[in-house]
């Protein structure tokens, strides 16, 4: 009888270790992983910047790329207005250079002849 107890109670440090390691692999595929992707497209974007890139700062400033050096990049916000930010502050790139963006197509808005000026019409009490 002693030792059923002492198999039953070695078979639920088993099970213990299966669920920390069954709990482990299920944080990485969800937590840990995706973050190092988004991490990687990162600076995959911040290494390609280049000359007349149009970006926006992790502070929402919105610039031109003007120079891109080793850890810095030289913004113009304004003609003429060249600011330093480091790489890893631009947060995301709107516009690659010597690429054509679409401009969006506006919908005119459909226009509806009335007979006549526009009367209110209340119930009266």
């Amino acid at each position: 009888m002693h030792q059923a107890a002492e198999q039953a109670a070695s078979g639920g440090n088993y099970s213990f270790l299966l669920i920390l390691v069954l709990l482990f692999g299920f944080m990485y595929f969800v937590m840990i992983r995706p973050q190092q992707k988004r991490r990687k497209e990162a600076l995959e974007m911040q290494n390609t910047l280049g000359a007349g890139d149009e970006i926006v700062t992790i502070g929402g400033l919105h610039g031109v790329v003007v120079l891109a050096e080793q850890d810095v990049v030289t913004l113009e916000i304004a003609p003429g207005v060249h600011v330093r930010f480091a790489r890893p502050a631009i947060a995301r790139v709107i516009n690659k250079a010597g690429t054509a963006v679409a401009e969006p197509e506006i919908a005119e808005p459909a226009i509806e002849e009335t007979d006549g000026p526009v009367t209110e019409t209340r119930k009266q009490d």
